[in-house]
């Protein structure tokens, strides 16, 4: 049985030796047995070119090792040292205004940098020298947050060589770009620039060919760091930790078949219950660019949410139920942002294992009764993760909308994803994404959530599983354009027209509109023409009084404009109806996870309400151990794991 992680990130060189010896103790007191060492270390381990000072991590290794705790040991590289950046000022990053930073902040490189890449390697080289068949030593974690973004020259080459990879010549890359609108037909290739700061809108195909590039080229970085941990220390796992957000150039799909364990971080957003909405939302995506098997849970942080800004306290029981929905949903354990919160720094009010209230507080205990937890359900992780509906997610499409001159300025490609999830999880139905080339035969519904880009191999993909019988709902902005983000003429939605049985001619962005449902719609209409569709609901009122709004072709859904969550959710629980799928009688707030093997299941059930409640439950609590029969009641904010 695996044993689950549980710890978090340690910056040992931000103390004494006297802490080190207290971070042991208590470590030890909350059942910590795995921490992130030296992410950000490398002006503590190389103070002065070519000058190492190893004895501070020689010390804490041993001293882990001596507490039978693991390490997954980082290479410092997100972060280099200010020598490094006084030495290699064109190693600094430029943003696309032309503006060089300077260091005094985390992630001050350019990954197209040759200076910058040879140090990084060369610090990567040491590190595995000194410390590859340390007993200690769990998992190499490479870097931190891959994301950081550049426009200098360096970059330009660097692009510029990419583009001749993909298109082989500048005709093939001026009819990807459209390069004859606007007077932008390139004769030579130092003509091509990374887009930067323009008069007016930039080229929607560049911007978006440069996400890809950049993708490419921070993922190659870390294979250079991964190529010489592994030839210096064969047999420990390498990974590193992504990062998700708008402004991260990364295409988890294709890096997740780069690392040998999928990790995350992941930090939501809003206090009320869309934090939890949103763990569930980031750990199904971990556990589908996984391939459906473990991950990791890298970094979360223990004790506050960020509201607009604010840092609102997780409520007592709320952290706990977070990482437990996190292993619910894969992870093989809980892993935190950091051990000690820090006394000085940008990020001092950063909440952390042990808070800078010490350990006699609720915080910490907290911490350490999920500590005490964890080994119970160890035993669970040994089961996949029931879930039969899909939701297609694709990086590139969301960098597409991202791009400028759309018809809306409130187009939100993340929006439209998080709203399909967050209609399965509240009608308690497990979710997991799909890339949109992927095998979708195994799923009984799928939606394909404002898919704007799609490739000729996603929409064949796509049509080929609505035409084997599968439940398709499409929702509006999907298959109008193609790989290159040229737009697929005859009317929208190109790609699906014909599996949909309908064609649309307009779309008419709006604050607000009715259907004759009851059901209601904002920021978005469409002037919609049925062949072969029938219309489940129709506008009321406006220019599109009568028309079409929500269709049915067959088992081919398709819906026109951004239902309220009421309307979305109704839409979906009949589109998993009728793929055979019957939703779980669960009371608002309550979630329950399956997970199966053979015919051993477990199921995780996380109560986010003020009150207890009782749920059918037949089979044995983990926690406790005891049997329950016929009911079983989960008390206010509370959680359990029932073992059928």
């Amino acid at each position: 049985m695996a044993e689950l992680y549980f710890g978090g990130d340690y910056n040992p060189e931000q103390w004494s030796p006297a802490v080190w010896a207290e971070d042991m103790a208590l470590m030890r007191q909350a059942g910590v047995n795995l921490v992130t060492v030296g992410v950000f270390s490398w002006s503590s381990l190389e103070p002065e070119p070519g000058r190492y000072e190893f004895g501070w991590l020689d010390r804490v290794l041993d001293l882990l090792a001596g507490n039978g705790i693991r390490v997954n040991l980082a290479t410092p590289t997100a972060s280099p040292p200010p020598w490094f950046s006084l030495a290699h000022p064109e190693a600094l990053p430029v943003t696309a205004d032309g503006v060089r930073l300077l260091h005094g902040s985390r992630d001050t490189y350019c990954v197209c940098s040759p200076a910058y890449r040879e140090a990084a390697v060369g610090i990567a080289r040491t590190l595995g020298e000194r410390y590859g068949s340390h007993p200690a030593l769990e998992m190499w974690h490479v870097h931190n947050e891959y994301g950081t973004t550049c426009y200098c020259d360096q970059v330009s080459v660097s692009f510029r060589r990419w583009l001749e990879d993909r298109y082989g010549g500048l005709a093939a890359l001026n009819e990807a770009w459209t390069t004859a609108f606007w007077s932008q037909g390139y004769s030579a290739w130092e003509q091509v620039f990374p887009p930067r700061r323009t008069q007016y809108l930039a080229n929607p195909a560049q911007v978006l060919d440069f996400r890809r590039f950049f993708s490419d080229e921070l993922l190659t970085a870390y294979r250079e760091q991964k190529a010489v941990l592994r030839s210096l220390s064969p047999g420990i796992p390498i990974t590193t930790n992504f990062v998700f957000g708008s402004w991260v150039p990364v295409d988890h799909w294709r890096w997740a078949r780069e690392v040998d364990l999928v990790a995350i971080d992941h930090y939501p957003e809003g206090a009320g219950i869309e934090a939890e909405q949103q763990t569930a939302f980031g750990a199904d995506l971990a556990r589908s660019w996984a391939g459906g098997g473990s991950w990791l849970l890298m970094e979360q942080a223990a004790g506050s949410l960020s509201d607009g800004g604010r840092m609102h306290a997780k409520e007592p029981g709320r952290m706990t139920r977070h990482s437990v929905s996190h292993i619910a949903r894969g992870s093989r354990g809980s892993l935190f942002f950091q051990w000690r919160a820090s006394r000085g720094g940008s990020e001092r009010f950063h909440t952390a294992m042990v808070p800078h209230a010490g350990p006699d507080s609720r915080a910490f205990r907290e911490i350490t009764a999920l500590g005490e937890a964890l080994p119970r359900l160890a035993e669970a992780d040994e089961g996949a993760v029931d879930a039969e509906v899909a939701i297609l997610w694709d990086a590139e499409s969301w960098w597409a909308t991202d791009g400028p001159g759309l018809p809306s300025p409130e187009i939100d490609y993340l929006a439209a994803v998080r709203a399909a999830h967050r209609q399965l999880w509240s009608l308690g139905v497990s979710a997991d994404f799909a890339h949109p080339t992927g095998d979708l035969s195994r799923y009984r519904a799928v939606i394909v959530p404002s898919l704007y880009l799609v490739s000729d191999e996603a929409a064949a993909a796509i049509n080929r599983y609505a035409e084997g019988g599968g439940q398709l709902l499409v929702t509006s902005l999907s298959g109008i354009a193609d790989a290159t983000s040229q737009i697929r003429l005859g009317g929208y939605p190109g790609a699906f027209r014909d599996v949909l049985g309908l064609r649309v001619e307009e779309f008419l962005p709006v604050d607000s509109v009715d259907l004759d449902t009851g059901d209601r719609g904002t920021g978005w209409s469409e002037r919609l023409r049925l062949e072969g569709a029938e219309a489940l609901a129709r506008y009321q009122g406006g220019p599109l009084d009568g028309l079409p709004a929500i269709t049915r072709h067959h088992n081919a859904w398709y819906v026109s404009t951004w239902l309220d969550d009421p309307s979305y959710k109704s839409l979906v629980d009949k589109v998993i109806r009728a793929a055979g799928i019957t939703p779980p009688a669960l009371p608002e707030g309550v979630e329950v996870i399956t997970r199966s093997s053979g015919k051993t299941r477990w199921r995780f059930i996380l109560n986010h309400t003020s009150h207890p409640v009782a749920l059918p439950g037949n089979g044995v609590d983990l926690l406790t151990g005891e049997t329950f029969g016929d009911e079983f009641t989960v008390p206010a904010g509370a959680w359990a794991v029932l073992r059928d």
